[in-house]
């Protein structure tokens, strides 16, 4: 873990830009975020997890004009909520 001034030292310099989100997650999401991160070549689990936003946006755009992709993202949606207890902390 980083010190106090290391952190306060990225603090000052990102904060017009960036904010830190230290998440409680069980084992299995940060297994997936290395196995992310791992098959699209990106920088560790905070990229992964800023790609994993960044593909859900484009998926969000794409269903507005594209009714497999809306369907896509409703079965996505469902699945998470009724398996919400396995992926959640």
């Amino acid at each position: 873990m980083a010190t106090a001034a290391t952190q306060n030292k990225w603090r000052r310099k990102n904060r017009l830009v960036k904010s830190q989100l230290n998440v409680m997650a069980r084992k299995l999401t940060h297994e997936e975020l290395e196995g992310i991160a791992d098959a699209f070549e990106l920088r560790g689990k905070g990229e992964a997890v800023t790609f994993a936003a960044f593909v859900t946006r484009a998926l969000i755009q794409r269903a507005d004009f594209d009714s497999k992709a809306a369907r896509m993202l409703d079965d996505f949606s469902q699945a998470y909520h009724r398996d919400r207890d396995i992926y959640s902390a």
